[in-house]
Order: C-alpha cells, then structure tokens, then sequence
C-alpha cells in the first residue's frame, strides 16, 4: 500500500485494526470506497494488540492515525444475533475506560450500509482470555453489551500516541443464545464474515467526519 502520507494525499491515515486473519480477509475483502487506510493484524490478545498499535503509531509509521478496532465480539445481551453490530459508546478493561467519538455517525453509516442488521451501542469490555457461561453473565451485570479481547487495549494504547479520533465497532459472531464453538465452521461465524465484509465505508465516513489537522 502507498504511504498515505504522501504527497498528493495529506489526509490523515486510517487504522483499521483486527485479530484475526479471518478478520483481515474481510476487511480488505470488503475495500471498495476510496481512502487512505491500513488495516493491521495485531494478532490475539491484549498485550499481542498493544504491542502492534504501538509499532505502527510510532516512528516511521503513521503517527497521526484515526484508529478503529474491529473484528469480531461475543453479545452479551439478550436478544442478540450473529451478525448484530456493535458500536461502542466506550471500551473498558482492567487498566481503565476509553470513550469513543462518533458514535452516531458510525451508527447512521451503519444502518444505512446494512439495513434490517441490529446495531447495538453501549460499553465494550476487554478481556485476556474467551468468555464464556457465568463469566459473561458477570460482564453484562456491569453494563457491558459485548466482550472481545482487543479493542479497550487497542484504542488505549493508540491515545498512547498521542490525541486522535478512536472507535471500536464489532460483528456479533456468538450470543447468549446462539454460543459458538469454532470460528467459520457454524453459521453465525459466516453471518459475521460477511457482515464484517461491508462495514468499511461506513469507517470512511467517520474518518471523514472526525479528520485531525495535521501536526
């Protein structure tokens, strides 16, 4: 990918960052609006998510980066459906709470991008390891609408760097009801991959819409 740095191109860059390489695929599978975008594979985990935001945020990458966490997330609340968006109001963990902006611009876009999907907005909680039965019980009694494993240390650590737009947006691939066993071999992980194939515009327009001057 050409630096979006360059000349010609001043626009802020956008991080699009993600897990998995299932996750990867989708993303860049789903490219079809024009824009300076990176998406980065952090690989699983907190410390594996810190540990790449940081390398690209630092020098000789692209310090000013807009940045989204994305990928999938287990739903926490009832009602919730493989494919169900989430859009997180903020993202919270064991080292703190990160607010996100544009939150009703991601959720407009959204909605228009996938009409009839169910897009859900509320806190976002991170943990180090897969949660499951009882445990995400405990998680929604505090308010959480969803848990994955990246995004509360992703925009963290991208705030690290310095003041810029962050977000975080998930594809519901397990809920209470429909709990998922393996990735991309039930229908709820295939529902999320093609949702997750289309969500990208809808991360232009936030860009768009929330862009930092240059430094």
């Amino acid at each position: 990918m050409d630096d979006p740095r360059g000349p010609g191109n001043p626009v802020t860059p956008l991080l699009v960052a993600c897990a998995l390489g299932i996750e990867q695929v989708a993303l860049r599978s789903g490219r079809d609006a024009p824009g300076p975008v990176r998406v980065l594979r952090t690989g699983m985990g907190p410390r594996a998510a810190e540990a790449a935001v940081a390398r690209l945020l630092g020098p000789g990458g692209f310090p000013d980066a807009a940045v989204i966490a994305s990928g999938f997330c287990a739903g926490l609340a009832p009602g919730m459906h493989p494919g169900d968006l989430v859009v997180a109001e903020e993202t919270r963990d064991a080292d703190g709470t990160t607010p996100c902006a544009g939150t009703g611009v991601l959720v407009a876009a959204l909605t228009r991008a996938l009409p009839g999907r169910g897009v859900h907005t509320g806190p976002l909680t991170g943990s180090d390891h897969v949660v499951r039965g009882p445990e995400r019980a405990a998680l929604r009694a505090s308010g959480a609408i969803a848990v994955d494993m990246e995004s509360a240390a992703t925009l963290r650590t991208a705030l690290c760097h310095g003041p810029r737009p962050v977000a975080a947006v998930r594809v519901v691939v397990d809920a209470p009801e429909h709990e998922l066993v393996r990735i991309g071999t039930v229908r709820g992980g295939i529902s999320a991959f093609r949702v997750l194939r289309v969500v990208l515009p809808a991360f232009y327009e936030w860009h768009r819409s929330l862009l930092l001057p240059r430094r």
